[in-house]
């Protein structure tokens, strides 16, 4: 259940209303647009009749009940576009610091080091999995020089095989940090498991894998922190269930949230899984949360990932995380599908690009 509130609803009178929900033992949930605030109930709802709250507060322009499941990640209660912040918040009233936002119309100030969302494009990149210092910095100043805004690595890697390579944990997770003060780019890694968590001080964005996408035990922890999460769809896993997973992190306080589609398992053996492009348009209609591509794990074929890329850019997505590697052919982990330094600069002029073409800012 939400309720939009009149323009210009003062603080206190938004914190009067929302306690007497806290009271029925509802968690209200507030989202303050460019023009309007909106107040989300959750709870069994059920029991509210909402034209008596609507007739008896006279702060409450209209209210509606939110049918889908997913009611913090939806549209329907969250009407803007999540932006989130890979560093500091958005604060103040004007436009200033390293990153505009295109369709920035709260005119606010942005402090930090990356922002996911509407007008901003971000590219990830960096090796599946980190494998020594000398090879994560040479990547991360080759990507970094070609266009990358932030560096992805896995320390902990889990993988179908139990003898295939686990990654090199704790240490993965140091090296990858060296590279980030060697760069400054914001660093991306996988947590397996809530027992990591500490080691992640450092990290910027963890990454939730599609393994572990139904981990709600894990889902439910993460929501506790604030750090931005990149949550990967799972290999067979619909859209509605993706944004469940999501809501598990939102409802546990936690709203920064960065939504992954890479890839599906079919019938197709000639792909490692399938891209859903769809889902980005489709997500953008039902959902507030940012959407980015990973055409690497989607093809896991080096020669698709170029195409897969361009084919995000155009459907609407707000960034890309691609694999890439110093020495592919030797790479510990996921060889095939990862690009050369070479091709890995030669797919961010396009990129660049079309990003540009769609109306869009490249992070930097």
């Amino acid at each position: 259940m939400m309720f939009v509130l009149h323009p210009g609803v003062s603080e206190k009178k938004i914190n009067e209303f929302t306690q007497k929900f806290e009271k029925m033992g509802f968690t209200p949930m507030i989202s303050s647009g460019t023009e309007r605030t909106v107040v989300g109930l959750v709870g069994n709802t059920k029991i509210l009749d909402v034209d008596d709250i609507v007739e008896n507060n006279d702060i409450v322009s209209y209210g509606k009940r939110i049918t889908e499941p997913y009611k913090l990640a939806s549209r329907a209660f969250h009407p803007d576009d999540t932006m989130v912040m890979v560093g500091e918040k958005i604060v103040g009233n004007k436009i200033a610091g390293n990153q505009t936002v295109g369709n920035n119309k709260g005119g606010n100030k942005i402090v930090g080091n990356q922002i996911f969302g509407e007008g901003i494009f971000q590219v990830i990149s960096g090796p599946c999995s980190v494998e020594s210092e000398d090879q994560i910095i040479k990547v991360a100043r080759a990507v970094k020089l070609s266009g990358a805004t932030l560096l992805r690595g896995g320390a902990y890697k889990p993988r179908s095989s139990p003898y295939s390579f686990q990654g090199l944990e704790m240490d993965g997770l140091k090296l990858l940090s060296i590279a980030k003060q060697e760069t400054g780019l914001p660093i991306v890694s996988e947590l397996t498991n809530i027992s990591q968590l500490d080691d992640f001080e450092d990290v910027d964005v963890i990454q939730i894998g599609a393994r572990n996408m139904q981990n709600y035990d894990l889902l439910k922890e993460i929501g506790k922190i604030k750090k931005p999460i990149l949550l990967k769809r799972g290999l067979c896993n619909t859209i509605e269930e993706f944004l469940m997973s999501a809501e598990y992190i939102m409802a546990g306080g936690n709203e920064n949230v960065i939504l992954c589609e890479r890839g599906m398992r079919t019938i197709e053996t000639m792909t490692r899984n399938t891209l859903d492009i769809s889902a980005v348009p489709l997500l953008k209609k039902i959902s507030h949360l940012p959407i980015i591509i990973d055409p690497s794990h989607a093809a896991g074929i080096r020669s698709l990932v170029a195409p897969l890329s361009k084919a995000a850019i155009a459907a609407g997505a707000d960034g890309l995380m691609i694999e890439t590697h110093n020495d592919p052919a030797n790479a510990l982990c996921d060889g095939a599908q990862s690009l050369d330094l070479a091709q890995f600069d030669n797919l961010m002029f396009e990129v660049k690009r079309r990003v540009e073409f769609e109306g869009k800012i490249l992070g930097t």
